[in-house]
C-alpha cells in the first residue's frame, strides 16, 4: 500500500519503577495520559504528510486498562491494539502487533514510537520521514542524539554502511564512551521489518529479542541526530513524571503569556494542556485549572481558586478561594470569594455567586443574586431574582430530587427554605425566616413562619448567670 503507514505505539511495559499497578502508559502527566502525548503527535504527522496511517497500541500489563482508554479516544476509529502476552523485548512487542494486525505488513512504512514520551512532538516525525523520503534507498532511519550521560542508552556505534546499536549490557569500554544514543524511535519499510525480524535472535545479556537489530552493518539505515533529547526524555520514576509535568506546564503558561495572559506569579499556577484561557484575562497565584476548562477573554481569576472542566465567559470574576467543576459561568457574572459551583450549573450574565454559596445543577438567569451563605441545588432562577442570606432549597427527599423554580424578579428574605417540588413565580415576595410548602402564583407574598409570642417580664426564666 503506497505512501501509507503503520505506526506502531510500544505500550506493554508495567513500568515496575512507577510504584503503581497501572500500565505505565496511562500514567498522567499535565492533565493527560502519556499514551496520548505520543498518538496525538502520531495523528498529526500522518495527517500532515497526507499519509494513509494507523495506529497499532501493543499492550501488555494490565491490557485491559488500555483497551478502557481506547473506547474513549476520539480516533478510536484508526487506533487498534495487539497483545504482547509475555515481556520479552521490543522486536517481540512489533512481531505481536504484526501476529494480532497482519494487515499492518501491508503498510509501506512502519513506524515505532515509545508510549512514555510525553515532549515528542510531529516535528520529530516528520524530521525522520523527510530522511526516508529524500533517500528512497534506505530501508530505516533511527532518531538518535548526543547524550552528556550516555548511561543506560543504546549506543549508535557508525559502520561504513549502516550501523549498529549496542545496548548498554552488552557494551564493551570503548562502546561506553560513545555519547551518540538511541532514542528508540524508528521509522523503517516495511518489507525490511518482514525480512529480518523473525531473524533476531535473544542472544544477549538481557535474553530480549531487540528491536535495534533491524539496524546492522551492511543494511542501508541512517541516523537522524537530533539537537536536543528533550523530546525524546521517557518517564521511568514519579521523580521524572513529576519533571516533565511541570516542563509541559511551563510551556503552556508562556505560549498563554505570549498570547496576552497575565499570570502575576507564573510558578504558582498548575495548569493542564487542554486549558484554554482569552486574552487579557488575569490570574492569580494559587491557582489550578484542569481538563477541559475554557475561559474567556479579560476574566479576572482570584488566588487559590480550582477550575475544573469548566466554561468562563469573558468579563466574569471569579474570586479567591473558589471551586467550580463542571460548571458555566456567563459574561460579566461573579463567583465567589469562597464559593462552590458543582457539575451542571449554569451562572447567567452579570448574576451573581457570593461568599459561602454552593451552587448544583441548577440555572441562574441574568441578574440572578445568591450573595452569601446559602445552597442551591436542582433549581432554576429567573432573571434579576434576589436571594436572600441563608436560603436553601430542599432538594432531596432522601430517595429522589425535586426541581425548585423561582421566576423572575421575584425577592426571597434571609434564612428562608423552599421544599421541592416547588414553583415561586414571577415578582413575588418571600418574607425573611419562612419555610415554603406550597407554590406562589406570580405577584404574590408568601410567609411560612409562626406568629411571634412576647412575654414581657419572662426573660429572667431563661437567662442564665454565672454563679460566685
Amino acid at each position: 500500500m503506497g505512501n501509507s503507514i503503520g505506526i506502531v505505539i510500544l505500550a506493554a511495559g508495567k513500568g515496575t519503577r512507577m510504584k503503581t499497578d497501572t500500565p505505565k502508559a496511562l500514567s498522567v502527566c499535565a492533565g493527560k495520559t502519556l499514551l496520548d502525548y505520543v498518538v496525538s503527535a502520531a495523528l498529526k504527522f500522518a495527517k500532515n504528510s497526507s499519509l494513509t496511517a494507523e495506529i497499532g497500541i501493543v499492550v501488555g500489563h494490565r491490557k485491559e486498562l488500555l483497551q478502557e482508554w481506547l473506547q474513549t479516544h476520539p480516533e478510536k476509529l484508526l487506533i487498534k491494539t495487539a497483545w504482547q502476552k509475555e515481556q520479552n523485548g521490543t522486536a517481540d512487542a512489533l512481531k505481536a502487533c504484526f501476529n494480532d494486525l497482519p494487515h499492518f505488513w501491508n503498510y509501506e512504512y512502519t513506524l515505532v514510537a515509545c508510549a512514555d514520551t510525553p515532549l515528542i512532538s510531529e516535528n520529530e516525525f516528520n524530521e525522520l520521514f523527510k530522511v526516508m523520503r529524500e533517500n528512497p534507498d534506505l530501508v530505516g532511519v533511527a532518531a538518535t542524539f548526543e547524550a552528556a550521560t550516555p548511561y543506560g542508552y543504546g549506543r549508535i556505534v557508525q559502520k561504513k554502511i549502516g550501523f549498529k546499536i549496542v545496548e548498554e549490557k552488552d557494551a564493551d569500554d570503548n562502546q561506553r564512551k560513545i555519547t551518540e544514543v538511541n532514542s528508540a524511535f524508528y521509522i523503517l519499510k516495511t518489507t525490511h521489518v518482514k525480512s529480518v525480524l523473525g531473524q533476531i535472535s535473544n542472544q544477549n545479556k538481557s535474553g530480549e529479542f531487540y528491536l535495534t537489530d533491524l539496524f546492522q552493518e551492511g543494511f542501508a539505515v541512517q541516523t537522524v541526530k537530533f539537537s536536543s533529547e528533550t523530546p525524546f526524555l521517557g518517564i521511568n520514576t514519579l521523580e521524572q513524571l513529576a519533571n516533565v509535568d511541570k516542563l509541559i506546564r511551563s510551556k503552556k503558561i508562556q505560549k498563554l503569556m505570549i498570547d496576552g495572559v497575565r499570570f502575576l506569579s507564573p510558578d504558582q499556577v498548575y495548569i493542564e494542556s487542554d486549558v484554554e484561557i482569552g486574552v487579557g484575562s488575569v490570574i492569580y497565584p494559587g491557582c489550578t485549572f484542569l481538563g477541559q476548562t475554557k475561559i474567556g477573554s479579560s476574566v479576572l481569576i482570584e488566588s487559590n481558586c480550582f477550575i475544573k472542566n469548566s466554561s468562563i465567559s469573558e468579563d466574569a470574576e471569579i474570586l479567591a478561594s473558589s471551586y467550580l467543576e463542571g460548571a458555566i459561568v456567563l459574561k460579566n457574572a461573579t463567583v465567589g470569594p469562597m464559593a462552590r459551583l458543582r457539575p451542571g450549573t449554569e451562572i447567567g450574565p452579570d448574576a451573581k455567586i457570593g461568599n459561602f454559596v454552593e451552587v448544583k445543577k441548577s440555572k441562574l438567569a441574568r441578574g440572578a443574586k445568591v450573595s452569601h451563605l446559602s445552597y442551591i441545588g436542582d433549581a432554576e432562577i429567573g432573571e434579576d431574582t434576589n436571594i436572600g442570606c441563608g436560603f436553601v432549597t430542599c432538594n432531596y427527599d432522601g430517595a429522589n430530587k425535586h426541581k425548585t423554580i423561582i421566576g423572575s424578579r421575584t425577592f426571597i428574605g434571609s434564612d428562608c427554605q423552599v421544599v421541592a417540588p416547588i414553583t415561586i413565580g414571577n415578582d413575588a415576595f418571600i418574607a425573611a425566616g419562612s419555610t415554603i410548602t406550597k407554590n406562589i402564583p406570580d405577584g404574590s407574598f408568601g410567609i411560612g413562619r409562626s406568629l411571634q409570642v412576647t412575654k414581657e417580664g419572662a426573660a429572667k426564666k431563661f437567662l442564665k448567670t454565672k454563679k460566685p
